[in-house]
């Protein structure tokens, strides 16, 4: 086991700036033993935007583009948190450079990209894991463990949905996001969370159908620079089309028997980011809300029929992702990602490369549903 890891992330976005907070404190939750967490770079395209989170989570350096970070010999660990188009070349390359990589999700662009890049981690015997950072909540890893215990039964149904705020407004710069193509959009962005939560309770997706897909602001405003996060950055008057999604919803089979239906959006007015489901057993139920991850709520049977609603669960103080306050998930998430790296077995491993293969793979039945195919179209792999 290394007596000291180095840590790099590419991207300095939104969800950059979570993987850098993660770093930073992952070894403030759980117990001793944690090799010390060298935090080397911060890499972006927008040098402004590097440095400052490289300053702001006490980072060494700040570089301008992920090849830095690709031949710093002094990087072990590699957050990948760009636009999903650029993940095949940026995680093959780490790889090539012996750096393990946590690649936020979906894992990339197509399916031919994420094989690419399973090859190209194999090859080169590094750890490669996707950010599916939701599993982190302490309220749905509780849950998942009634559902193995059997407490509701049998599992009948999954109903789910993440709406989200950010493309409501249509002043907001195109970027990355609103390009790409059908399902490239809130699918593959909110859908890649909402499937692997579903899949994370309920096991592996078997079919799509009934997918459906809308563009609600067809044009957005062309940025005059970089767009930082989802939306900020000085706008001029040329104006492009919209190539992918704002809304999307569509129904699961999960190899269980059990079903599912999903919706996801960009353009839920008054959502910032809310996430909720319901699962449904042949013995009881249980809800989730996001906005509060350490509980959920459940309903069984064995009680006077009086008292049978749902009644509020707090997940105990003694779970991994409690014990110690509740930390963001990002935290958890960095903290299991180094425990890998380093030999320790203290969490739950993060999702595998095979994993997010999976899941996109479930996003394209969906998108390929949308495109017409109303019976059910079987998830390849």
């Amino acid at each position: 086991m290394t007596d000291r890891i180095g840590v790099a992330v590419i991207g300095a976005g939104v969800a950059g700036r979570a993987h850098a907070h993660g770093y930073r404190s992952a070894g403030t939750v759980l117990g001793p033993g944690l090799p010390e967490v060298r935090l080397v770079s911060v890499a972006d395209a927008d040098e402004d935007l590097a440095r400052d989170a490289a300053a702001r989570y006490g980072f060494e350096r700040a570089d301008s583009g992920w090849q830095a970070v690709a031949g710093n010999g002094d990087v072990d660990v590699v957050s990948v948190v760009v636009a999903n188009v650029l993940h095949r070349d940026i995680v093959t390359a780490l790889a090539a450079e012996g750096k393990h990589v946590l690649c936020e999700k979906p894992l990339a662009a197509t399916i031919p990209d994420a094989r690419a890049m399973i090859d190209a981690v194999e090859r080169a015997g590094v750890i490669a894991r996707v950010g599916f950072t939701f599993r982190r909540a302490p309220a749905i890893s509780a849950l998942r463990d009634q559902i193995a215990s059997g407490r509701l039964g049998r599992p009948v149904h999954f109903s789910g949905h993440y709406w989200t705020d950010y493309g409501c407004d249509p002043r907001a710069p195109i970027s990355w996001r609103y390009r790409g193509g059908p399902g490239s959009g809130a699918l593959a962005d909110l859908g890649s969370h909402l499937t692997d939560v579903g899949e994370f309770l309920f096991g592996p997706v078997e079919s799509v159908r009934g997918a459906t897909l809308a563009t609600v602001v067809a044009e957005r405003p062309v940025p005059l620079g970089h767009v930082v996060g989802h939306a900020r950055a000085a706008i001029g008057e040329d104006r492009e089309p919209v190539e992918n999604d704002d809304w999307a919803s569509f129904s699961l089979s999960f190899a269980s028997g059990a079903t599912g239906d999903l919706s996801v959006s960009r353009v839920a007015f008054g959502h910032p980011n809310t996430l909720k489901f319901e699962v449904f057993g042949e013995e009881g139920a249980a809800v989730f809300d996001a906005a509060r991850p350490g509980e959920f709520e459940i309903a069984t049977t064995g009680l006077a029929e009086d008292s049978r609603g749902f009644r509020r669960v707090t997940a105990g103080t003694t779970h991994p992702y409690l014990a110690d306050g509740l930390a963001a998930g990002f935290v958890y998430q960095a903290r299991a990602f180094l425990d890998e790296v380093a030999g320790r077995e203290e969490l739950p491993r993060c999702a595998s490369f095979a994993e997010g293969l999976h899941n996109l793979e479930v996003l394209d039945a969906a998108a390929r549903s949308a495109a017409g195919d109303w019976a059910a179209v079987r998830v390849t792999g």
